[in-house]
């Protein structure tokens, strides 16, 4: 134990005394803040998501069946399209032309008011496929392609382009017939006429579509 022999000592004494209560309060301070830290880190998960339940059963494993892979549906019905649209070469369609002034074709249903105007260019062109060139199997293939994929697109009024079959045999124009009865069978097709002569003329139709 220190004695003081004077104020002097006394003092100091004193103030040895004060540091060491202060610097005894910043250690407790320092013990308390770091204990709540820890509790806070403790309970962090239960103040995150709230009260928790503990499961009453033993740990279990899903073992249900992996689901079937999904169906390419819309390839499937693309595949029976085709199928339906198979288009004959010996399909009749005489008696569904009409012959007057330039030849034109309307469905079930539509005026004769719409193949006036599409021999007028009431309707623009969106896109055309030409044909002349390719033997009847190819053109087949090539026109019903051409068809769908029109109709994805939206488009209204295309032009087919099947020659005036001048370098047939016979200079019989064997190709153009057949366009005429394929796209008659086509259920996207409304009406058609010939184009004009600017667009091709009688080596060519105008077509509307759905």
């Amino acid at each position: 134990m220190v004695k003081a022999r004077s104020l002097q000592d006394l003092a100091a004494i004193k103030a040895k005394l004060v540091a060491d209560a202060e610097q005894a309060a910043a250690l407790e301070a320092a013990k308390l803040k770091a204990q709540r830290r820890a509790n806070a880190e403790k309970t962090l998960f239960v103040r995150a998501v709230g009260a928790v339940t503990t499961l009453d059963h033993a740990p279990r494993v899903d073992l249900s069946p992996m689901p079937a892979p999904p169906l390419a549906q819309q390839q499937i019905r693309d595949d029976i399209n085709v199928l339906r649209e198979s288009l004959s070469d010996d399909f009749d369609v005489s008696t569904l032309l009409d012959t007057d002034d330039e030849l034109s074709y309307r469905s079930q249903g539509i005026g004769t008011d719409v193949t006036q105007k599409l021999r007028k260019g009431h309707w623009s062109l969106q896109g055309q496929i030409d044909l002349h060139g390719l033997r009847s199997d190819e053109a087949r293939e090539a026109l019903g392609q051409f068809i769908r994929d029109a109709s994805k697109r939206g488009w209204r009024c295309v032009r087919i382009v099947h020659g005036k079959g001048l370098g047939s045999p016979g200079k019989t124009p064997v190709l153009k017939s057949k366009v005429q009865r394929w796209l008659v069978q086509k259920t996207e097709v409304l009406a058609f006429v010939q184009a004009k002569g600017s667009e091709g003329g009688a080596g060519a139709l105008v077509v509307l579509l759905k």
